[in-house]
């Protein structure tokens, strides 16, 4: 790495630098416009960006007398397109929301800022954050590591602007995967938390019937422990050590998608690096007790959320796209179980407290990402199936409300994302061991 490259640096080595007076807030948001100007043309990663108003919130940092104690002083931080950020426009995707600047701040964006973070821009996202890529009528987003293929979604757009430099650190929502698929595909550490850790955009009580949570897209364990602790209540501290005894499982959780070798190795290596670490952790292979009908658990609450998001956001259904309007559809008319979610937690806990394991580990996804671009206009079923063959393995974690993580492994050459899950209140313990 060249020392002189600022958009090179985590969050923790920029913040350290700002602290130490080697470089200014200022310097750190000019060198990261620079690398959005040389790379995001190709990238797509960034719906809007306004130079002057990161300049501009970068001398605020600089000017501020605490500025020496802010845990993200002058860090880079790219905002998912459904988050207001104050004078940016919240277009949720898609090309049938008008382009009105938010008038406010969003909780999480006013506590990023609070931390001395700057925002550098809004990143893009498919349709109202319903799938596992990032395209829609308002562009198509590609991955830093391949510009052929998809970064993943929903928060695919966060996830290209840190894997290319363009920020430090980036905040994203995950419905059903949609911070751990583009952490996956980007080589990233992104981490959805479990219910009620972070608030959600907007202060809602849920959202997608209980499915949805905010939290980090980041280069290391530590610079997303970092942005975790700012986003929540409490600090996130890593520990020395890492877990004692870990569950192994390759097994899919639904009755689609097929496991790519270089996954398999990923969750097994991982597993075997975590067994050879600090405290030497046992590692057992065995499959959690996945209930009979989780996907379609997961799939009327994703359908009910985004009929509920269609509504509120006063979209008119015949100007979004055809498989929004369908999921929509299919949504005005769903069911979803009161308590599935609840049941599938506790039969989880229970069985990791039953095995005495501290966290379970497996795959991110089934395979390599897909070609950039590759479903856009595709009808409803056709993206319903794809998509459920290349990322089964993170929807169960939202219905349980559970911490989730993912974290790159290097096989042949290339970052494999593996996840890993956990208890209730875990989080500090699954970046232990990421």
């Amino acid at each position: 790495m060249d020392p002189d490259d600022l958009t090179a640096l985590g969050a923790a080595g920029i913040a350290a630098r700002v602290h130490d007076g080697v470089v200014s807030a200022v310097h750190v948001a000019r060198a990261h416009l620079a690398r959005i100007e040389a790379r995001d043309g190709v990238v797509g990663a960034f719906q809007v960006v306004d130079p002057a108003r990161v300049i501009a919130e970068a001398e605020g940092v600089d000017s501020r007398a605490d500025r020496f104690a802010l845990p993200l002083a002058g860090v880079p931080v790219a905002v998912k397109d459904c988050v207001d950020v104050a004078g940016y426009p919240t277009r949720h995707g898609s090309a049938a929301s008008p382009a009105e600047p938010a008038r406010r701040d969003d909780e999480l964006v006013k506590r990023l800022r609070a931390a001395g973070a700057i925002v550098v821009g809004k990143t893009r996202m498919p349709e109202l954050a319903i799938w596992g890529f990032t395209h829609s009528e308002l562009g198509t987003t590609r991955n830093p590591l391949d510009e052929a293929s998809d970064p993943g979604g929903s928060s695919g757009g966060s996830a290209a602007a840190v894997a290319a430099g363009m920020a430090a650190l980036a905040l994203g929502t995950d419905g059903g995967g949609s911070i751990r698929i583009p952490a996956a595909y980007c080589g990233l550490v992104g981490v959805k938390p479990g219910a009620g850790v972070v608030p959600l955009p907007g202060r809602l009580d849920q959202h997608w019937c209980g499915l949805s949570a905010a939290g980090p897209l980041a280069r290391t364990a530590q610079d997303a422990a970092l942005m975790l602790s700012v986003l929540g209540a409490a600090p996130v501290v890593l520990g020395d050590d890492g877990p004692s005894r870990i569950a192994l499982s390759l097994r899919v959780p639904s009755p689609f998608g097929r496991l790519h070798p270089d996954h398999r190795a990923a969750a097994v290596g991982a597993a075997a690096r975590l067994r050879a670490g600090p405290g030497g952790a046992t590692v057992t292979l065995a499959d959690p007790p996945y209930p009979r009908g989780l996907a379609t658990q997961w799939m009327r609450r994703w359908h009910a959320g985004v009929a509920h998001d269609l509504a509120a956001l006063r979209l008119d259904p015949a100007r979004v796209e055809a498989r929004t309007a369908t999921v929509a559809r299919k949504g005005r008319r769903a069911r979803p179980g009161r308590h599935a979610g609840a049941a599938w937690r506790e039969r989880m806990v229970a069985w990791l407290d039953e095995g005495g394991y501290d966290l379970m580990i497996g795959p991110a996804v089934a395979g390599p990402a897909p070609a950039a671009g590759a479903l856009h206009g595709r009808g409803y079923t056709r993206t319903l199936l794809q998509q459920a063959r290349q990322v089964p393995y993170t929807p169960a974690w939202n219905l349980a409300g559970l911490p989730a993580m993912v974290a790159p492994v290097v096989i042949a050459g290339r970052a494999v994302g593996v996840q890993l899950v956990g208890r209730p209140g875990s989080e500090a313990a699954l970046l232990t061991a990421a």
